[in-house]
């Protein structure tokens, strides 16, 4: 029995660290490829174009728009863009500004949502949904879906 007990013992500590430390990484990793996979798409230029030419200008902004607050104007001229251009453009240029001017992240929800109620009202639900990608997490898509809902 003592040598059982002894077998016994052994067993579970011989495993006891190991398996601790198995648990933590596949609680933990799962949450790291994400954070970074989210990461590294928010950083990629999803028009195409040439970054200098894509950058909000506040010179292209009426003198009257300039009384206002800084996202209330970058809220209007996106929503221009997405009926001048389409859905993709306004939230590339959403996310550059973002980037640009970090203090317009805590906007950035409010106004990926407008994007997309108004991408659904020019687009329909399905093409506007297909413009869907990670600016500001999944508000585009929740604007989406609240708008067709």
């Amino acid at each position: 029995m003592k040598h059982t007990h002894t077998y016994t013992q052994r067993t579970r500590h011989g495993r006891g660290p190991a398996r601790r430390i198995g648990r933590s990484l596949a609680l933990v990793l799962p949450v790291v490829l994400v954070l970074s996979g989210t990461l590294a798409v928010t950083r990629v230029d999803w028009s195409g174009a040439d970054p200098a030419d894509s950058v909000l200008a506040a010179s292209e902004v009426s003198p009257r728009a300039k009384a206002r607050a800084p996202h209330e104007v970058l809220r209007d001229k996106l929503l221009v863009e997405l009926q001048e251009q389409d859905p993709g453009v306004a939230l590339t240029h959403l996310q550059q500004a973002v980037n640009g001017r970090p203090t317009l992240a805590r906007h950035c929800t409010s106004i990926a949502r407008a994007l997309g109620r108004a991408a659904v009202r020019a687009y329909g639900p399905t093409r506007a949904q297909s413009y869907a990608r990670p600016v500001c997490d999944t508000s585009f898509a929740t604007g989406v879906a609240a708008q067709h809902g």
